[in-house]
């Protein structure tokens, strides 16, 4: 039997971790057909199966799994003896999944500067309205709303962040400042539409109002920003985003409701060189202005 070289099992390792040929291709930067025959290779070289290929993906025999644990041994020896070369040589694509509000107001104006530490990884961000899925690995790295609570997931808490009631200064000259929550009634009020409204974590209009009726629901955090913003009406906004934007003024400053962000990933990425380095900016990164939040 061959002893396997590093180049195939690092394309290994990516095959594990993404569990699609296609998807191991775009993290490592080669095609399709050269993952194939590395796969090819490296199964001919150890005379075992690694992987069983299906119509969606593929899944780790027994000898992939162990194989797997041993060539991430292989790599964190690496990249302890190699430093920052042998990190340049382990870099990637990272994607990071988070909601559409965070993804594109925070985590987006940062990307040139995370380019700049770390010109070797390539970002991918997928910033929209509804949950990833990282058992499906639609994602390296996932934003989520709330603690996961899959066994495979690795989660760190990111941050409390507040909502609050914000409406543009052109609306409120209009339509005049509510007092109470009670006179919410007499307001066109903006928010998510009800049946996409994807987790329960995003339902809290009725912790401002109990008798909250949405008159312009749009399905995502930037939208209704946009809307706000627009004068359409008063709406829940994050207020380290609504307090961006100067001509938008807070409405029942006494009423908030706090909720959290999480930072999760597959538990067999922890040795991802690529992946540990995009999650650390992000987490410093946030620190930085926490109190914004």
């Amino acid at each position: 039997m061959a002893q396997p070289n590093w180049d195939d099992l690092r394309v290994f390792l990516a095959v594990a971790r993404s569990g699609q040929l296609l998807a191991a291709g775009k993290r490592l930067g080669v095609n399709h057909a050269t993952v194939s025959r590395r796969m090819q290779q490296l199964e001919a070289a150890l005379g075992q199966t690694l992987v069983h290929r299906r119509t969606h993906g593929c899944d780790l025999t027994d000898a992939g799994r162990r194989l797997q644990a041993v060539a991430e041994r292989m790599e964190r020896d690496v990249l302890n003896v190699g430093g920052d070369s042998a990190a340049d040589a382990l870099s990637g694509t990272v994607r990071i999944g988070a909601p559409d509000g965070f993804g594109l107001q925070f985590i987006a104006p940062r990307l040139g500067l995370l380019a700049d530490r770390h010109p070797g990884i390539r970002v991918e961000l997928v910033p929209i309205a509804r949950s990833v899925s990282i058992s499906r690995r639609e994602a390296d790295l996932v934003v989520t709303l709330g603690r996961p609570g899959q066994a495979s997931v690795i989660a760190r808490k990111l941050v409390d962040y507040e909502l609050a009631l914000y409406a543009d200064r052109s609306y409120l000259k209009s339509w005049g400042t509510p007092e109470t929550a009670a006179e919410l009634a007499g307001h066109r009020l903006v928010g998510y539409v009800d049946d996409l409204v994807y987790t329960n974590v995003l339902d809290y209009t009725r912790e401002f109002s109990s008798a909250w009726q949405t008159n312009i629901a749009v399905a995502s955090a930037v939208g209704q920003l946009e809307a706000v913003r627009a004068g359409a009406g008063i709406g829940v906004l994050h207020r380290y985003i609504a307090e961006e934007h100067p001509s938008l003024e807070r409405v029942l400053p006494s009423l908030s409701v706090t909720r959290s962000y999480w930072l999760a990933r597959h538990e067999s990425t922890r040795a991802m060189w690529a992946i540990n380095a995009v999650s650390e900016f992000l987490v410093a990164e946030v620190q930085a202005v926490v109190r914004r939040f």
